[in-house]
């Protein structure tokens, strides 16, 4: 599954973030492709509080353990 993220608090602007059947996870500057529309989400992380707006999985509040700011648009793709 990839991750197209626009937003501010990320290591970039505009990322691409894979994730692997095995778990394992990596990001790569810009857009990579090819993309399968699934879904699309706004997040809002403020300090340890994430707020997800997720067309498909609807609403979600989740803790995390670090602080961060980010508000990022993204599109879920599926390979």
């Amino acid at each position: 599954m990839k991750f197209i993220e626009f937003g501010i608090g990320n290591t970039w602007l505009v990322r691409t973030e894979t994730e692997l059947a095995d778990g394992t996870e990596y990001e790569e500057k810009g857009i990579v492709g090819p993309i399968q529309f699934h879904s699309a989400y706004i997040r809002v992380w403020i300090w340890k509080t994430v707020l997800i707006f997720d067309l498909k999985e609807g609403i979600k509040l989740k803790k995390k353990n670090r602080n961060e700011f980010k508000v990022i648009f993204g599109i879920v793709s599926k390979d």
